[in-house]
């Protein structure tokens, strides 16, 4: 059965494939050179010829390159979103971590809930709320719930930027990604959690799993888990 990406706590995490090219890798370094940021994970896995084909983190740009959005957040008071981008380089910071400030602007005097964590690669395997499958949200339709945005604070290079907190009945998922391993295809999986935050239960992780959100038996999961769940 086809795979595709589950639900998630992150700080940053992407996935990566074996290739057999090198073109990504030497765009990638020369890329990483000329914006002035640090390289990243992705710069790193392209280095090594396994380029990342799904990329997600609320915190920062995965790759020296990236400058498109980290992710979405929705206004509880009157519905609209915004886009979380990276802060640009300047003479004298390099740059490359979420805009956080742009989203404790928007979310003033109001809560703000994450409804979308974008795909870094270029493969456009964004991660959205959950669909009901074997698990029946508790949100409208069966949905899982959107995580709150701000309730994971870290600090990141001295600046201030948020993770994901998930709870019970949160979760993000893609039914369609694309170019991510299928059945026992080899591929790595890097996720960064906070050690403090986890439970019992399934799942608390990070990975490929079934596209029909379902349960399908055991072995049909290839992810990364935090907790105490011995099943």
């Amino acid at each position: 059965m086809k795979t595709r990406i589950s639900f998630v706590i992150l700080i940053a995490v992407v996935s990566a494939l074996p290739a057999t090219l090198m073109v990504a890798c030497k765009s990638h370094l020369a890329a990483a050179a000329k914006s002035g940021r640090p390289q990243g994970p992705c710069d790193i896995y392209a280095a090594g010829g396994t380029p990342c084909v799904a990329a997600h983190s609320t915190t920062r740009a995965l790759s020296a390159s990236y400058n498109g959005p980290l992710y979405q957040v929705m206004r509880q008071s009157d519905g609209k979103s915004l886009n979380i981008g990276v802060v640009q380089p300047s003479a004298t910071d390099a740059g490359g971590y979420a805009d956080a400030a742009a989203q404790d602007a928007f979310c003033a005097h109001t809560m703000c809930f994450l409804e979308l964590i974008y795909d870094q690669s270029g493969k456009g395997n964004h991660l959205y709320q959950a669909p009901p499958g074997t698990f029946k949200g508790p949100a409208k339709g069966a949905f899982n719930t959107l995580p709150i945005a701000d309730m994971a604070p870290i600090t990141l290079h001295g600046h201030k930027a948020y993770g994901v907190y998930i709870m019970p009945g949160m979760g993000f998922r893609n039914n369609n990604a694309t170019g991510t391993a299928i059945n026992d295809e080899p591929e790595g999986v890097y996720s960064v959690m906070d050690g403090t935050h986890y439970d019992s239960g399934c799942c608390f992780d990070y990975g490929n799993a079934e596209t029909d959100s379902r349960a399908d038996g055991p072995g049909t999961m290839e992810t990364t888990y935090l907790g105490t769940a011995t099943a």
